[in-house]
């Protein structure tokens, strides 16, 4: 038996994406947003809303970045999802967050986040709310990098967003092995 929930935004995983802008005047900003995820090999896409101050800065700079939020940035990263950059202009100092120009794009990368997605703007729809970029680098820490320079889960720990529970968790444990485990079935 299954129980309907109609329908709702309900999707595991869910990640916390901290999308990172500059405004005209090279103020960094950020939001929190969980709607979002890779939509073609070098494309990310993420729903925000017009009213947003990340969405303007965005359409005017032509730039943003996408860091996935940890565990050791929760409380951070719950707080630009709840405070408006139209509203407190210095929510990254408030987030005790150090915000440093990216090479490759005009948008900020965190210090304290350990991976970033720098990207360019392809398009945003206003009716929509569709953010489209075009990924042009992923930049990691070197904290959380195994001993053959991978990105490794469990020394990066990424949050994920629950929608029904409302709240944040951490991924969890390696259960297969994706693009092999599936070969017993051939």
């Amino acid at each position: 038996m299954r129980k309907n929930f109609g329908a709702k935004t309900i999707l595991y995983p869910m990640p916390v994406l901290i999308i990172g802008t500059y405004d005209e005047e090279g103020t960094p900003n950020a939001m929190n947003a969980a709607w979002g995820g890779i939509s073609e090999e070098n494309e990310i896409s993420i729903c925000v809303s017009d009213e947003h101050k990340t969405a303007e800065n965005v359409v005017k700079s032509g730039a943003f970045t996408v860091s996935v939020a940890d565990k050791n940035n929760v409380v951070a990263a719950d707080y630009l999802g709840i405070v408006s950059g139209n509203d407190a202009p210095d929510k990254i100092a408030k987030c005790g967050w150090t915000a440093v120009k990216s090479e490759l794009v005009n948008a900020p990368l965190f210090s304290q986040l350990p991976m970033t997605l720098e990207c360019e703007l392809i398009s945003y729809d206003k009716e929509s709310c569709r953010l489209v970029g075009k990924i042009v680098n992923v930049s990691a820490d070197e904290g959380i990098l195994d001993e053959k320079g991978k990105i490794d889960l469990d020394k990066f720990s990424p949050i994920t967003y629950d929608p029904v529970g409302h709240t944040y968790r951490v991924l969890g444990e390696v259960v297969g092995k994706a693009f092999s485990d599936g070969k017993e079935l051939k």
